[in-house]
């Protein structure tokens, strides 16, 4: 764009071309900016106008971005963002406010800290709600990307390792993660599995039938990745995408699985599971927040981040009691 064009740029158009890209279809973007379907698309006739770009293409029930539009996107949705909290008196209230966050995170991620989370918004922000999304991914950027989470939790291996390498190379990174704890996983049976109470070996490990829990639906996890490396592997024969849902199954099965520690005693089955030592070593399970650049400089987001640290230090309390 040259200075003429942009110095001549409503800047409302802007506001119009995030909400489309956020929501990837003309109607529900007119919806949430209370305007009419031929009014943004004519504003988008603008941009495309000015930009020299078509911006968006029609798509099944939507529209698809062009590469422009989703280069330009980032820096549109930071500086927006930015100008809100510039404009937004006072910033945000924990105990006024009646926000709605949205979280993704596994149902094992979740137990550990949703009861601490509950006890913060009591105490600090009743006029806020919660909603947790399942996780069904290992990179959830897409859900933070369009907006439909506010931050995710879990154990996102591959993403960090693409963050570090982006660090390197961009001033301003689009995602941003904090540390939140390591978890310890086990391998977990039914109390009268023939391997219940003593050490398992790794033949036995090899021998036995497996279920895993996996939130792709994809059949091959950390555990055989490691038993790869050894050039060994072993018979999964039911995958899942819940860790309470493998708990319950290995309770009234001979199927071993592998469940977070913390999680066996959260699910009320533990008086019905057994547990051993993993007998090979695995990576190092961590498990971070993971946020949009964009939400970097919101009050409210950054309250959220600081609720859900502490949410995890509780948990870790609670586990120790």
């Amino acid at each position: 764009m040259n200075e003429l064009n942009f110095r001549t740029l409503d800047l409302n158009l802007l506001r119009v071309f995030d909400e489309v890209m956020v929501e990837r279809n003309l109607t529900r973007a007119a919806h949430n900016l209370a305007m009419t379907q031929p009014a943004v698309s004519n504003a988008l006739k603008r941009l495309r106008e000015t930009l020299g770009d078509e911006l968006v293409r029609r798509a099944g029930y939507g529209v698809e971005p062009t590469p422009m539009a989703l280069a330009l996107w980032p820096t549109v949705r930071d500086a927006l963002q930015q100008l809100r909290e510039s404009l937004a008196p006072g910033g945000f209230d924990p105990a006024t406010a009646h926000n709605a966050f949205v979280l993704a995170m596994a149902d094992a991620t979740a137990a550990k800290l949703v009861p601490g989370l509950m006890d913060i918004l009591e105490n600090e922000a009743p006029g806020v709600n919660l909603r947790v999304l399942p996780l069904t991914t290992r990179d959830p950027r897409e859900l933070l990307e369009s907006g439909s989470a506010d931050l995710a939790i879990g154990h996102f291996p591959g993403v960090l390792a693409e963050l570090s390498a982006s660090h390197l190379q961009e001033h301003s990174p689009r995602f941003l993660n904090q540390r939140l704890y390591d978890g310890e996983y086990v391998v977990v049976m039914r109390r009268g599995h023939p391997l219940a109470g003593r050490p398992i070996d790794l033949d036995s490990y090899c021998a036995a039938r497996h279920l895993l829990v996996s939130f792709s639906g994809r059949p091959f996890g950390f555990v055989d990745e490691a038993l790869a490396a050894l050039s060994r592997q072993r018979r999964v024969v039911l995958t899942v995408n819940q860790f309470f849902t493998a708990g319950r199954v290995v309770a009234t099965t001979d199927l071993l699985t592998v469940l977070p520690r913390h999680f066996v005693g959260a699910t009320g089955m533990e008086h019905e599971l057994a547990l051993s030592e993993l007998p090979l070593p695995v990576p190092a399970v961590h498990v971070d927040t993971l946020w949009h650049r964009q939400s970097s400089h919101n009050s409210a987001h950054s309250w959220l981040r600081d609720a859900v640290v502490r949410a995890s230090v509780q948990g870790f309390r609670v586990d120790k009691v």
